[in-house]
């Protein structure tokens, strides 16, 4: 079976790699031959038509695809035991085609993780695993996804035990590693065993890259937590953002990003603000980018993947973080030689090799995957010594200054508090946690004055117990049954009473309040009980208690 999902999940990554290359060069590659006035229009028409597109599909269908993935797979994996719904999964593939093939600054290594991941969850259920055991299916298709969008199996399988599992010595290594030599296999019958990034066969670097290596290593790591904290910021006043509907917020990323894009085309003659920018990131690894235009290019990358970003755009941020690191080491190597220092061709490749491994370990704290996914993108082992140095250097300047990843911080950012998820050994430590581990603090509410209509909140929300909210406060819990008769009879829903808890009460006392309880939900308020954070339901404490046998079944 995981033979099955690798496959499944190598051939669907390669095709949707496939055909982000197809779309970009159909749009952004046909007009970049055109005069520039040409360029500007179409330019214009393309990339705000495509982020409409998939807005639209990311609001109607799934916002659960939007962003690059990785941290969706990964509350899926421990909250949800693998599962992922299959709408997900269809329109990641779509709205990740249309953004970053239609010139959004994000990159395609994150959606190929989700896509293959969810894609691999979906075949188990087809095979008739339940929903409660797709966790083997969900990280060997993610393993195999990221092996096949990177040619790169070592670091697909470091990066789904560093990231998605957080465990190296996990049950599932071995599934993990069947499933990324699949995807390889996947690549080389497609595409071929050549490295994502070609570069000549390199000499030892001089002694000169090794002492500029930390100072790379260093400015790239502040370049990772710059956008990090940027992205982060700007996601969070996205979402309280009024005035412009959900569906059209990744035009404003979109429109940035064709700023940014054509100022510095029309100035250089160099796309790389637009889509993955690999054609830039190629040319700065074999030595042929200059360093006022490398400079030029990490401004504008930077601030069009964060606007892309922060404003909900469908992609990932593997390649993007790349591309500013390269561009970080092109820079130091050019202006040092400005001042005089005499630096080599291989140095200058070297630095910005540094600068890709460095940026990226900074951003995804994964550094075991940030060296060999550099080393397996270029076959290059004389670089190795040199980015073990950069990313020591990288982790240690991230984690004095931002305390959690970047995927982690996304979660945390949406409620989701996973290292509370993830469950403690023993029940007692269990019971003694609070209950604010296992909130829901995105719960469907009614408000008294949508009495009018209950079919709306009815129609858009598949649940069967909704708290009922009036001026802001809790006044009891609408049952579906209740709400249905209510719009036979006109007469006011009957509300049944609501239990209630605070949230540094212990699991332990929730479980006497959920029996008590006439609708199976205890509301979790704060200090005064006037407003409602969250709730918590039977089938809340049931999974994160399966959690915690599957993860422990001695």
């Amino acid at each position: 079976m995981t033979c099955l999902y690798g496959l499944a999940a190598g051939v669907a990554a390669v095709v949707f790699n496939l055909s982000i290359e197809f779309f970009h060069e159909l749009t952004f590659g046909t007009i970049s031959e055109s005069s520039f006035p040409r360029f500007l229009i179409f330019s214009f028409i393309i990339i705000h038509l495509t982020s409409l597109l998939s807005g639209y599909l990311l609001t109607r269908g799934g916002k659960e695809a939007a962003g690059s993935g990785i941290p969706q797979l990964k509350l899926a994996f421990w909250k949800d035991f693998g599962y992922m719904p299959w709408r997900v999964v269809w329109i990641k593939y779509l709205a990740g085609l249309l953004s970053v093939g239609g010139g959004a600054s994000l990159g395609r290594e994150g959606p190929s993780v989700q896509l293959a991941g969810g894609l691999a969850s979906n075949l188990a259920g087809k095979l008739g695993v339940v929903k409660q055991k797709r966790r083997p299916a969900a990280v060997a298709g993610a393993a195999a996804g990221l092996a096949a969008a990177f040619n790169t199996p070592l670091a697909a399988m470091t990066f789904v035990l560093e990231e998605i599992i957080e465990d190296m010595n996990s049950r599932f290594l071995g599934s993990v590693l069947l499933a990324s030599f699949i995807g390889a296999l996947v690549v080389f019958a497609f595409i071929g065993e050549n490295p994502a990034f070609e570069i000549p066969e390199m000499a030892a670097p001089s002694f000169y890259a090794h002492l500029l290596t930390p100072v790379v290593a260093g400015l790239s790591a502040l370049i990772g937590v710059g956008f990090q904290i940027g992205a982060l910021n700007l996601r969070k006043k996205n979402k309280d953002l009024q005035g412009i509907p959900d569906w059209a917020r990744p035009c404003c990323g979109a429109f940035i990003t064709w700023i940014l894009g054509v100022t510095i085309y029309g100035t250089t003659g160099h796309m790389g603000v637009f889509g993955l920018g690999y054609e830039d990131l190629s040319q700065a690894l074999h030595g042929n980018l200059g360093w006022k235009i490398a400079g030029l290019l990490l401004f504008g990358k930077m601030m069009a993947t964060v606007s892309c970003y922060g404003f909900g755009a469908c992609g990932g941020i593997f390649a993007p973080t790349l591309f500013l690191g390269a561009v970080s080491g092109v820079f130091v190597s050019g202006l040092c030689g400005e001042l005089g220092l005499q630096l080599t061709s291989e140095d200058s490749v070297v630095l910005a090799v540094v600068g890709m491994s460095a940026c990226m370990g900074a951003v995804v704290r994964a550094p075991i995957t940030a060296i060999l996914i550099v080393f397996e993108m270029t076959h290059q082992f004389t670089l190795v010594p040199a980015l073990m140095l950069g990313t020591l250097v990288s982790q240690a300047v991230a984690i004095s200054l931002m305390k959690n990843s970047f995927y982690e911080s996304i979660l945390l950012q949406d409620g989701h508090r996973l290292k509370n998820v993830i469950p403690p050994r023993d029940l007692r430590s269990w019971q003694q946690l609070p209950v604010s581990v296992i909130t829901n603090y995105q719960p469907a509410t009614i408000k008294t004055e949508e009495y009018s209509d209950l079919n709306i909140p009815l129609s858009e929300h598949p649940y069967q117990r909704f708290p009922v909210l009036e001026a802001g406060k809790l006044i009891g819990i609408l049952t579906r049954k209740a709400a249905e008769t209510s719009l036979k009879s006109g007469e006011s829903p009957y509300l049944e009473p609501a239990k209630y808890c605070q949230r540094n009460q212990t699991i332990k006392n929730i479980q006497h309040l959920l029996i008590e309880s006439t609708t199976g939900i205890v509301v979790v308020v704060d200090e005064g009980a006037e407003n409602i954070l969250g709730i918590i339901t039977l089938h809340d404490l049931l999974r994160a208690q399966v959690a915690l046998a599957s993860k422990h079944p001695d």
